[in-house]
């Protein structure tokens, strides 16, 4: 059995209202809730009267129009992007021509499959194009906010977190999310980028993360560890499972996620595959053809 991680699933909230929930920040949850989403996408406004965003959401007129309601008369001068999932960037755009803002992330590209692929989350914005790049370390400011870019590769390639300098909090997007643990689709996803990554946000010191699904984590340290413990118990039940003779992965799927709801179970073959992918890259593992959630993987003696 994998890690336990203790998930936080508690979240005080109300759609359609702009929620204070720090001295800089107020958060408005999208009326999207699902599987991939849980109750919905946090949209993080940063500062007051000259204003930043991240992860403005969904593009539907009840969004952006709760989103113009909570601005009022401030001025939206940045929208931050953490990547581009339809849960997350397609607001940007109509944000930004109504408001002038704007929209900064990564210019990395999405990396797309050449194998067959089960459609995972709700899906890649392949419209999306920011105004503004965003590289590991650059600095953006407005009154009484510093928002820092961290590169945080693996749930996409393109992945970056939004750090508030000023309250030494970290804007996660679905890099970590307290809810639930995070998928990693290949080929854009890496799990080994991913598990770099989140030891580079655990040895950061940040006393809060903000991810844009569910409540904030308090305690950053032992919950990106706790994390990191379930990855590499997945890690080593990818092996047990090739050690006992599967060799597709659908079949440690069912295995492996027996506990999990069954909606889950096509992202989790991805999971697995970007975990096999990995033990390839290490030598662990072998498949004909390229790497694909279809094909067969046996495991190589050490």
């Amino acid at each position: 059995m994998a890690h336990r991680i203790a998930f936080l699933r508690d979240m005080d909230f109300a759609y359609g209202e702009a929620q204070r929930v720090s001295p800089l920040i107020r958060r408005v949850v999208a009326n999207n809730p699902g599987p991939f989403t849980f109750t919905g996408t946090g949209v993080y406004i940063i500062g007051q009267g000259e204003v930043a965003l991240i992860d403005p959401g969904p593009d539907t007129p009840e969004h952006i129009d709760t989103l113009m309601r909570a601005l009022g008369d401030e001025r939206l001068t940045h929208i931050f992007v953490t990547h581009f999932h339809m849960d997350h960037s397609p607001a940007a755009r109509p944000l930004a021509e109504r408001t002038g803002a704007k929209i900064h992330a990564s210019s990395i590209p999405l990396i797309e499959s050449d194998c067959d692929s089960v459609r995972m989350e709700a899906g890649d914005d392949g419209e999306f194009t920011p105004d503004v790049t965003v590289r590991d370390g650059d600095r953006f400011s407005g009154p009484g906010w510093t928002i820092e870019a961290v590169a945080t590769p693996g749930h996409t390639s393109h992945h970056t977190a939004y750090a508030l300098v000023e309250e030494c909090a970290l804007f996660t997007g679905d890099h970590i999310m307290g809810w639930s643990t995070t998928i990693i689709g290949p080929p854009d996803g890496d799990m080994s980028a991913y598990l770099d990554s989140l030891v580079k946000v655990r040895d950061r010191g940040y006393d809060t993360l903000w991810p844009t699904h569910g409540p904030p984590i308090r305690e950053p340290r032992p919950f990106v560890q706790s994390y990191l413990d379930h990855r590499l118990d997945r890690e080593a039940q990818v092996i047990d499972q090739l050690a006992g003779g599967k060799r597709l992965i659908k079949d440690m799927v069912a295995e492996m996620y027996a506990d999990v709801d069954k909606r889950l179970h096509p992202a989790a073959c991805h999971s697995v595959l970007a975990h096999i992918i990995r033990l390839i890259e290490l030598g662990r593992a072998g498949c004909e053809g390229p790497p694909c959630v279809d094909n067969e993987y046996w495991l190589k003696r050490a």
